[in-house]
């Protein structure tokens, strides 16, 4: 049987860790066909065992560190 996978929509401020609520940056679709969700703390503390039960991770934990474009207008101001 294949699975095909949509492609996922970008996470937003809404999408909440299913282990401690925090903003979720990571979306695990499972090989079983659900999903979880995990902030970037416990996204690395349960890599190992998710690896392995994954279809797809989906890791947008560089928005962490990514400065906004227009940051560094409004700092000029």
């Amino acid at each position: 049987m294949t699975t095909v996978l949509t492609p996922a929509s970008p996470l937003t401020a809404a999408d909440r860790c299913d282990r401690c609520g925090a903003q979720a940056y990571l979306r695990v679709v499972l090989l079983s066909g659900g999903e979880l969700l995990f902030c970037a703390h416990h996204g690395r503390k349960f890599e190992p065992g998710l690896k392995k039960i994954a279809a797809e991770i989906q890791d947008e934990t560089e928005r962490l560190t990514t400065v906004p474009s227009n940051a560094s207008e409004e700092e000029e101001r």
